[in-house]
C-alpha cells in the first residue's frame, strides 16, 4: 500500500469507546507508516495522540448547533491545502459538516469519504448522513442490519451492500491478558475497601448507573441466588449520571429495602476494571436495549471469565463466539440467575479464545478499507 494521510473527525478526544477506537486507528496508521490526522475540539487524549506520533487540529465539529455547518467552508479549504487521501467520520456533526466540505470539492480532486456507524442512532435525515460514506464500517453485524433495516437501498439507492463492511470492534489481549492475576497488593486494597467480598463468589455488573443497563434485573437475580442460599456478593461497577440522580438513589434504596446491603456493593467508577473482572466468578450483561457492540462483555471473556448475558444487539455475537452457555433470551431474570448459579458452582464449559475480536485484526481490516479506496 502506498503510503496515505488520513484525517479521523470526531467531536472530541475525551474519553469512550469512539474515542478509543480512533487512537488505535491512528497508532495503526504511524506504525505502518501512514500520516495519521485527527480533528477535533481537543480533550485529554490529545497528549496521547500527538506522542504516539499523530497530529492534531483543533476545530470544533461537535457544538450542537446551526452555526457549527458554517465551518464547512474552512473544513473545505483544509481539505484542498493538506490533500488528503482519506477523510474518515464517526460522529453526526463532524460528519455532515465534512461532507458539505468534501461534496463541493471537485470530484477528481477530493479524497475518499469513509464513516463509521459505532451506534443504533435514531433513524433520521439527520443520523442517515452515517450512511453517506463511499465505504460505511459497521462495528458488529447487529450495526449492519440495524442500517440494511432502517436505511435500504430503495429509499438511500447509494447505500449498497457493498459499501458496508463489518470490523468489529477489538482489544488488546495484553491489555485483557488470558488468566489474568492481580497482585497481591490491589488485593490487599481491595479486600479492604469492599470488605463484603471475602469468601464470597463474586458477580460483577459493569456499566455507568443508568436504567438501560438493567440494575434492577441484577438486584433480582443476586436476591434469587441469595435465596437459595448461595454464598454470592453482586458488584455494581460505574459511576452514577449526573443527569439522572434519582435513579441512583432508587436502587440503593431497593438495595436496602430488600436487606442486601452486605451483597449488592456500590464501587462507583473505577479505573481497574481489569482486576475487578480477575477477581470476578460471573460477569453480567443485563441491559434492556441492545448494545451496538458490547465491551464490557468482550474484555472479560477475553481474560477467561464467564458472562451471561441477555442476547441481543452486539452482546448477543460476541456470547454466540465465546461463550454460547451465557446467553439467555432478553429480560429473563430466571434464566439469567440458573446460569450465574450454573458459573459460581462450576457447570459451564470453559470460555472459548478470542480470535475475531482482536485489536490487530480491526487495525488491519480498517486500513485494508483505506487502501482498498485509495
Amino acid at each position: 500500500m502506498k503510503p496515505l494521510k488520513v484525517v479521523q473527525l470526531l467531536p472530541a478526544l475525551d474519553s469512550g469507546g469512539v474515542e478509543r477506537g480512533t487512537l488505535e486507528i491512528a497508532r495503526a496508521l504511524v506504525a505502518a507508516r501512514h500520516e495519521s490526522v485527527v480533528l477535533s475540539k481537543g480533550g485529554r487524549l490529545v497528549e496521547q495522540l500527538q506522542r504516539e506520533g499523530s497530529r492534531h487540529i483543533t476545530l470544533d465539529l461537535g457544538r450542537k448547533s446551526p452555526a457549527t455547518f458554517l465551518h464547512y467552508r474552512a473544513l473545505r479549504r483544509l481539505f484542498e491545502a493538506e490533500r488528503f487521501d482519506i477523510i474518515h467520520a464517526r460522529s453526526r456533526l463532524p460528519a455532515w459538516v465534512a461532507w458539505l466540505a468534501w461534496r463541493g470539492m471537485p470530484a477528481n480532486a477530493r479524497p475518499h469519504f469513509v464513516t463509521t456507524v459505532h451506534g443504533m442512532h435514531s433513524v433520521s435525515r439527520y443520523s442517515a448522513i452515517m450512511c453517506a460514506g463511499e465505504r460505511v464500517i459497521a462495528v458488529s453485524d447487529t450495526v449492519r442490519d440495524y442500517i440494511r433495516t432502517h436505511y435500504p437501498p430503495g429509499r438511500w439507492p447509494h447505500l449498497t451492500d457493498e459499501r458496508i463492511t463489518v470490523i468489529p470492534r477489538g482489544i488488546d489481549p495484553a491489555e485483557f491478558p488470558r488468566d489474568y492475576q492481580p497482585s497481591d497488593e490491589w488485593l490487599a486494597r481491595f479486600h479492604a475497601e469492599f470488605p463484603q467480598i471475602a469468601g464470597r463468589k463474586v458477580l460483577t455488573l459493569p456499566g455507568r448507573l443508568t436504567r438501560l443497563k438493567g440494575h434492577h434485573d441484577f438486584i433480582s437475580l443476586v436476591a434469587r441466588l441469595v435465596g437459595e442460599g448461595l454464598d454470592v456478593v453482586g458488584l455494581i461497577v460505574g459511576g452514577e449520571d449526573p443527569k439522572r440522580p434519582g435513579y441512583a438513589k432508587e436502587i440503593r434504596e431497593r438495595v436496602q429495602a430488600e436487606g442486601l446491603g452486605e451483597r449488592i456493593v456500590f464501587t462507583g467508577h473505577r479505573s481497574d476494571v481489569r482486576e475487578i473482572y480477575a477477581v470476578s466468578d460471573c460477569v453480567l450483561s443485563l441491559s434492556s436495549t441492545p448494545e451496538s457492540f458490547g465491551r464490557t462483555v468482550l474484555e472479560p471473556l477475553a481474560m477467561g471469565r464467564p458472562v451471561v448475558g441477555y442476547a441481543h444487539g452486539g452482546v448477543a455475537e460476541i456470547l454466540g463466539e465465546l461463550f454460547p452457555h451465557g446467553a439467555v433470551a432478553k429480560g429473563d431474570v430466571a434464566a439469567a440467575t440458573a446460569r450465574a448459579a450454573d458459573v459460581v458452582a462450576g457447570r459451564t464449559p470453559v470460555v472459548e479464545l478470542n480470535t475475531r475480536f482482536l485489536l490487530e485484526r480491526m487495525q488491519a481490516q480498517t486500513l485494508a478499507v483505506y487502501g482498498a479506496l485509495a
